[in-house]
């Protein structure tokens, strides 16, 4: 039994389950968003198939992820120890996972209605295909954030159907805000991926234009949350939480330079994961209890 626990523990740690908190809270509050919307009534069977879609398609990407960058991680000190290359889940195993995976979230989007079943396809070709755009191209953390950037639309739209202004202002959002960061987490990779032949924002401009390159695409979020807000009439608690969230992301570039990348873990992972999860918990409380 310890052993079977133990395997579970590895495919936790294969997917990096964690990182969750990073998608999430969008898909949580484009869910919430859709419940304003006339004719729409909320139902916990409809929120746990999202939920489920999410958990399913999550685990497909980053499975696949790790089963294609197998060899490349086992050359990178940094990912050394990851599941595949450490053996401790063989690529035969994540394979399957990932297969199951994909399955398990395409009978979960064809439970929610024809729509999201067709749309799955597209938004898989775009989860998985990721694996491969750091071997052909740097604009690769872009491709991430549009495969972030799906979730709160994607909640959206399995509950009404179609697209509003707000939603899709989100979702640009995320898109922005996680290929952002995704290039400040490349930094710790610039020297392999040169040795190996992969390309990224850091490799192709170097550290410095790395860092202003995602600065930039943060500082538009300073345009687009208050967007938004004002499209979804925001009051009060809406703006606590975009402050909260526009001040971790000052806060991800403070504490790291050019030339000092040791508080990088903190500036991806801690800051990043309390910014969504708080955003999420002042929007959705604004647009639960104040609208």
């Amino acid at each position: 039994m310890y052993g079977f626990y133990k395997k579970v523990l590895h495919y936790f740690s294969l997917v990096k389950f964690s990182h969750t908190l990073f998608a999430l809270p969008f898909a949580l509050i484009g869910f919430v968003l859709a419940l304003k919307e006339p004719e729409v009534h909320f139902e916990w069977l409809s929120l746990l198939k999202i939920v489920g879609c999410m958990f399913f398609a999550r685990n497909s990407a980053m499975g696949f992820n790790r089963y294609a960058d197998r060899d490349i991680d086992a050359r990178n000190p940094r990912t050394l120890f990851r599941e595949i290359p450490s053996g401790k889940i063989t690529p035969r195993q994540a394979l399957v996972f990932v297969i199951i995976n994909i399955i398990l979230f395409l009978l979960t989007a064809l439970s929610i209605n024809p729509l999201c079943f067709i749309l799955a396809f597209p938004a898989l070709a775009v989860l998985l295909g990721y694996s491969y755009t750091k071997r052909y191209t740097w604009l690769s953390h872009y491709v991430l954030g549009i495969a972030l950037g799906i979730a709160p639309s994607a909640a959206f739209v399995a509950i009404t159907g179609y697209f509003t202004p707000a939603i899709s202002v989100l979702s640009l959002s995320v898109c922005l805000w996680s290929s952002s960061f995704d290039i400040l987490y490349s930094l710790s990779d610039e020297e392999i991926d040169r040795q190996q032949g992969l390309h990224s924002i850091p490799q192709k401009f170097g550290r410095v234009k790395a860092m202003r390159i995602s600065l930039i695409g943060h500082l538009l979020l300073f345009f687009l949350i208050p967007l938004f807000g004002r499209l979804i009439s925001g009051s009060w608690l809406f703006i606590i939480g975009a402050c909260i969230f526009l001040a971790l992301l000052v806060y991800q570039h403070a504490i790291i330079s050019p030339t000092n990348l040791k508080r990088l873990n903190a500036a991806f992972f801690t800051s990043n994961g309390i910014a969504s999860l708080l955003f999420m918990i002042f929007a959705v409380a604004d647009l639960l209890f104040l609208q």
